[in-house]
């Protein structure tokens, strides 16, 4: 019989991880509190880039920092009551865009990225939702055309990953994105990626094929992990105690909070997220449009135009400020004037970020058969598939051919 495996949490990368496992002919059982692929991954901006690979934190991204707070519409918004608890990070962050610290990260990031798109396709063929990944651009959009100048930092740093750019202007911008306002006047497109239709629905069925393939699910919180005295794992849960031979804690933003009690600590921070989809907008974008910016990105979705991709910090217990999210409305309207704006779905997530921009991935120092596999940041949909890889091969005694100490958990000791 397969030795057991449970994954607490069944987000993207939970599911992925599940899939690969499974794969590799082992039993698995996801858990979690929430409906499988309704956590941050359910509403992004669809992106799914084998080329991203430029961290959060860049050389001199403090100056620009109080504008962006002061800015109503600014890519990012701090409640000031957080700031104590924030500052710490904070300073990670700023520390880890050091250009000395960009190579290896790029590098880190590009590891995890640059298979995505095929890896998505065959987790998906034959489910019957392979239309769910489209073939995309990627269109970061300026207003003044300097902006599109391929000698700056972040798309030096693409270019030397072999990244496939491309400098556009007018009306050949115009072609490509008819909807968008005339006030952009120049572009830089990431050419041969992908975009989701539905990342919530990429999800699911990722899921569903996991239930065929013999997963189990189970809807419960876990409260706690515990050694047990066969050297298993017993997870303390509010539907009652669960045993396990190996566990793999893919919880998001919550995974720190439950490995603190075992002695691992680490600079995880709730960097939470809001979109806001358009119905029935009467336009259609065709690719995933970057406001270079304002920071966020725009796509058509079955369900409508999303927008989503700024950043709140707030803590993880916070309720939502769905002001956020309606500010998009005013954005939206203003990249693309011809767009219909009147019904709109609000939403909030929680991207799990350490402050390299890097997750953890990996055993869990001085604990065995306890591993993980969270903090992605802006990119959990992007990197997931080749992290659930990994994952399967930890787990199961193989070896990666790829190195690990990037992603391990001491990097922050």
């Amino acid at each position: 019989m397969a030795e057991r495996v449970i994954i607490v949490g069944a987000g993207i990368v939970g599911i992925c991880s599940a899939l690969s496992l499974l794969e590799k002919g082992m039993s698995v059982e996801l858990i979690d509190r929430d409906l499988p692929a309704s956590g941050a991954s359910h509403g992004n901006a669809g992106v799914v880039s084998p080329w991203s690979c430029v961290p959060q934190s860049m050389p001199g991204i403090w100056r620009k920092v109080p504008g962006w707070l002061l800015d109503p519409e600014g890519p990012i918004s701090l409640r000031w009551s957080y700031l104590p608890r924030l500052l710490p990070w904070a300073l990670r962050f700023i520390a880890a865009g050091k250009r000395e610290n960009l190579a290896a990260i790029a590098d880190a990031m590009n590891v995890l990225n640059r298979p995505n798109v095929d890896l998505y396709r065959n987790h998906l063929r034959g489910t019957g939702h392979e239309h769910l990944i489209r073939d995309s651009l990627y269109v970061h959009v300026f207003r003044n055309a300097s902006g599109a100048n391929l000698d700056q930092l972040g798309w030096r740093l693409r270019a030397e990953r072999d990244v496939p750019l491309k400098v556009v202007h007018g009306d050949e911008l115009r072609q490509i994105e008819p909807a968008l306002s005339p006030v952009y006047t120049s572009a830089v497109i990431i050419k041969d990626q992908a975009r989701a239709m539905d990342p919530g629905a990429v999800g699911k069925a990722l899921y569903e094929k996991a239930m065929s393939m013999g997963a189990g699910f189970r809807r419960a919180t876990v409260n706690a992990l515990h050694r047990n005295s066969d050297g298993g794992w017993e997870l303390d849960t509010d539907q009652g105690r669960i045993t396990a031979g190996k566990v793999v804690v893919a919880a998001g933003a919550w995974s720190a909070r439950l490995l603190q009690p075992l002695g691992a600590k680490v600079p995880l921070e709730a960097e939470r997220g809001y979109h806001l989809t358009i119905r029935n907008p009467g336009i259609t974008i065709n690719n995933s449009i970057m406001e270079a910016e304002r920071k966020f990105v725009a796509s058509t979705m079955i369900a409508g135009v999303r927008c989503a991709g700024t950043a709140e910090f707030a803590g993880l217990d916070a309720p939502p400020d769905y002001r956020r999210a309606r500010i998009f409305k005013q954005l939206a309207k203003n990249m693309f004037p011809a767009i219909n704006i009147g019904e709109t779905d609000e939403w909030m997530g929680v991207r799990p970020s350490f402050p390299d921009s890097l997750p953890c991935i990996g055993p869990v120092p001085a604990q065995s058969d306890l591993f993980v596999a969270f903090g992605h940041s802006h990119y959990g949909f992007g990197m997931a598939p080749q992290t659930g890889r990994i994952v399967a091969d930890i787990v199961s005694g193989a070896t990666p051919n790829i190195d690990l100490a990037p992603y391990r958990m001491e990097r922050f000791a």
